[in-house]
Formats: C-alpha cells, structure tokens, sequence
C-alpha cells in the first residue's frame, strides 16, 4: 500500500487509504451491473489532488525528472465546460515483471512500490474528469480506494482468462476500469461486456458508461476497451471491434429512447486497439453509422493522419515502436479543444518505455472536449 515516511507525519495518501481499508470489503466483479463506488459519499472532502502530487513527487525525487508534455490547441470550444478524457494502458504489474519482457527496462524501474507513485502522477498531473485504463490488476488496492478518496466513482471489469494469473505472486486478473468524476457527470447506466467474434466469447472486454453531464443536462457514453494483442490476430481483433460497435449502437439506441432525446446519443471510445490505422477495426470504426473520428489525428498537419507513435518499447525480437491506442468521438456532437502532445524519441530516451520516468510501455492520451451547440448537431 501507500505508505511513505514525509518527515514526521503520516502520509496523506496512507491516511486516505486507511479510510477506504476500514469500509467493508467490495464485492466480486462478476455480474456486469458491479460499479463500486456507487456508494461514495459526494459531501465527503475529497483528498487535495496538489497535495498528493506533491506526495507523489517526494517519493519519486531519485528519479529522472517526469516527462514534459504540452497540450497543443486544436479548437475553441467553452473553455469552463470542458470534458477532459484520459485513455492510457497502465501495464499490467504482473505482466511488467512477469512476462513482457522489456530488455533495456531494468527491473528495480518497474517495483510496484515507487512505479504506483508515477502511474498516479500522470492522472494528477493531468486531472482529467473521466479515465479510461486497461491493464489494470491493482484495481482493488489501489486505484479504487486511491481514486474514490479523489472523488472518482468507478467501474471495473477483469478479463475472463486474464494472463496474470499465470504469474507467480500476482495480484489477480487485470482488465478495463473506467472512472469518472460525479460532481460533473451523473451515472445513468453502465454495461460491462464481454466481447465476441464469430459467435464465441473471447477474453477482451469493454465497459459503456452512459452519463449526464450536470453543466449542459447532455446524455453521452463513455466506453473503454482493450482488443487482442500481437500480429496473426487481425481478423479476430475485426471482429471484436463489430461486436462492440454493434453493442454500442444498442446502447446508444436505448439511451435515446429512454431520454426521448430527438438527437442521437454522442460516444467517446478510449481504447488499446492493439491494431495501427491500417487495420480493419481501425477503418470499421471509422466509418461506422456512428460517426465517429479520432481525436489524435488533430495533432498532424493533414488533420487526417494518426502519430507515428503510441507505444514504444524494447523486446527480445527487437524495437517496436507502433501506433496503437485511440480516442473515438461523435464528431458531429463534440469539438476537440486540445489534445497532450507525445514526447519526442529524445524524450522517450535510447532504452524506451517504461523506464525510470515512465511507468508504462503505453503513452497516456488526453484529449480536452466540448460539446457543439445542440442547434447545430441537430442540423
């Protein structure tokens, strides 16, 4: 757990670890209705997010210095309602220490004991309103309580047959969570599913989290998804993108319907495709009756091109350096405000991720939105 020695004082993220310890323990996430945090008490003072960056900085100063990103403007939306989204596959800590074998990674970067303080310092560092993880095995200990002492409520959904659990010590399966702050959004409904592909269940999953945003009364949907990994797998990463396009336009149908909303419900997709531009998921999505765009591709000069890189690591079979995670949008309902630029190869350094400053193989992605005028998206 959290715990460090801040001169003689308890730490703040220990104490507010201490209080979620002491409630009673959440239940399995077996059934796809499972939201802990649904309980959260609102009033309750969330802990200060400056104060636990500050915590996370102490305990990271024999580090190198944490990599400097900028956002880069890319519209001129309302500024004051501004949804800002977090997509990031945190690498799994079994799997980092386990199985990914990332040669030039030395294994005291990736101890849990400090890598947990850098994984929390890029959600404080960017404080987005919803967060959008996969790979996550330390849910219950610790982005749950440390997130719901923030004032997030949550979701989590583990893979069926999660690789994990083939790793010796580790601490259960990972999967997809997805949090989101309250005081901005109230929750209407959260699917958890288990995606499909020719009719067989596979061992990918998604969580939809359809949502009120309180400031402008508009209904959307949050998904979060993580397809199958590696090259030879295209057909079936294929067909688990329709199955989750499929879900989500059911989804969205039912949103509407219940909201006897005259426009449809827009979407916000994060995930880790496991798949580059050039791919079938990547082109279904987008060209899907949903009309969704990639937020990323705001970055390149065209407007039409997505970064060279989203992924960088170092593996046995060589350098792989891939384009790969997303954030989709109903680009007739939002604009995109901003998005965090990528650190340069210079940045990244020789040996590439994760690394001392970086916990992750996987570079987090945020994008500031809002949403267009609703005379105009009904146009």
């Amino acid at each position: 757990f959290f715990s460090c020695s801040m001169g003689s004082s308890t730490s703040s993220l220990h104490s507010a670890l201490v209080k979620t310890i002491s409630r009673p323990p959440l239940p399995h996430p077996c059934d796809s209705t499972y939201s802990p945090g649904n309980d959260l008490d609102l009033d309750q003072d969330p802990a200060d997010p400056l104060e636990l960056l500050q915590e996370c900085r102490e305990v990271l100063r024999n580090r190198p210095a944490q990599l400097q990103r900028a956002f880069v403007q890319t519209g001129h939306g309302d500024a004051r309602q501004t949804i800002r989204v977090m997509q990031w596959n945190v690498l799994a800590q079994a799997l980092g220490e386990g199985m990914d074998s990332f040669v030039q990674c030395p294994m005291d970067a990736l101890n849990w004991a400090e890598r947990k303080y850098l994984i929390l310092q890029e959600i404080l560092t960017y404080r987005p309103d919803i967060i959008c993880l996969q790979e996550v095995d330390h849910y219950f200990d610790m982005f749950q309580p440390i997130l719901a002492s923030l004032g997030y409520q949550s979701s989590f959904c583990p893979k069926p047959w999660s690789p994990c659990l083939d790793v010796e010590n580790n601490n259960g399966p990972d999967g997809c969570a997805l949090f989101f702050n309250p005081k901005r959004f109230q929750s209407l409904n959260t699917t958890h599913l288990r995606l499909s592909a020719m009719m067989l269940k596979t061992n990918q999953v998604a969580i939809i989290a359809a949502l009120r945003c309180q400031a402008t009364g508009r209904a959307f949907c949050v998904t979060v998804t993580h397809l199958k990994a590696q090259s030879g797998w295209e057909v079936l990463r294929s067909a688990q993108g329709s199955d989750l396009l499929r879900n989500l336009r059911s989804v969205v149908h039912r949103i509407k319907t219940k909201e006897k909303a005259d426009t449809d419900i827009p979407l916000i997709v994060c995930g880790d495709f496991n798949a580059e531009p050039s791919e079938d998921v990547y082109r279904n999505f987008a060209t899907s009756s949903l009309g969704l765009d990639s937020a990323y591709k705001r970055l390149s000069t065209d407007g039409k091109t997505e970064p060279p890189y989203t992924t960088w690591k170092i593996r046995p079979s060589g350098e792989s350096c891939h384009t790969l995670d997303y954030v989709w949008y109903s680009h007739r309902a939002f604009d995109v405000n901003a998005v965090l630029d990528f650190p340069t190869a210079e940045q990244i350094g020789p040996n590439r991720l994760p690394s001392y400053n970086y916990p992750s193989d996987h570079l987090s992605l945020v994008c500031d939105f809002s949403f267009k005028d609703p005379t105009l998206v009904s146009k």
